[in-house]
């Protein structure tokens, strides 16, 4: 189930709010510009599925968010938990950083974690099938998908070379509970 926990970007240790609650996470994350919905994912497919099989069953989603922002490019991220180059996939996106165009991911299968640091606030969101997250570009954040990724998302881009991430400098994210803590944390 998706999962929202709000902290104090000083205190990983106590969230000011945790919920589990759809209507109250769309509306937390909607206070801050961040796209957060529901979609029907009724095509079953397995963590590792290739970009074409995510294509062909998601056709129409995907075209519908083509249409709506512009992309210009999209891909799939489909990690299995026995991916030989997980660890640095993984090490890639636990870094604080921005993008200069929104973040929007549909998640097919599977879960991961973003990270959202807000002002004074870190929004951790357990994103999982089903969910779409869009992400305002400018916004600093994370993304951990654990030690045994387990995951399929389309990712949408409005640039034509994809993801390019600016990044912080900030070991912020070093603070925070990893994927696997966070799901103990439930």
């Amino acid at each position: 189930m998706s999962r929202l926990r709000i902290f104090n970007d000083t205190d990983a240790d106590q969230a000011l709010l945790a919920t589990d609650d759809f209507a109250v996470i769309n509306e937390q994350l909607g206070r801050i510009g961040v796209r957060f919905e529901r979609w029907k994912t009724p095509h079953a497919l397995a963590p590792g599925a290739s970009q074409d099989e995510v294509f062909a069953a998601y056709r129409e989603d995907i075209d519908q968010l083509v249409a709506e922002y512009g992309f210009k490019s999209v891909d799939v991220a489909s990690i299995a938990p026995d991916h030989p180059q997980r660890e640095a996939m993984r090490a890639k996106f636990l870094d604080e950083h921005t993008h200069s165009e929104d973040e929007v991911r549909f998640f097919v299968a599977g879960t991961g974690l973003f990270f959202l640091h807000v002002g004074d606030r870190v929004y951790e969101i357990l994103c999982e099938q089903g969910d779409l997250i869009g992400v305002p570009d400018g916004a600093t954040h994370w993304f951990d998908m654990g030690p045994a990724p387990s995951f399929t998302a389309i990712r949408f881009f409005t640039r034509p070379d994809g993801w390019v991430g600016h990044f912080t400098g900030s070991d912020i994210a070093l603070r925070f509970p990893r994927y696997e803590q966070a799901q103990v944390a439930s």
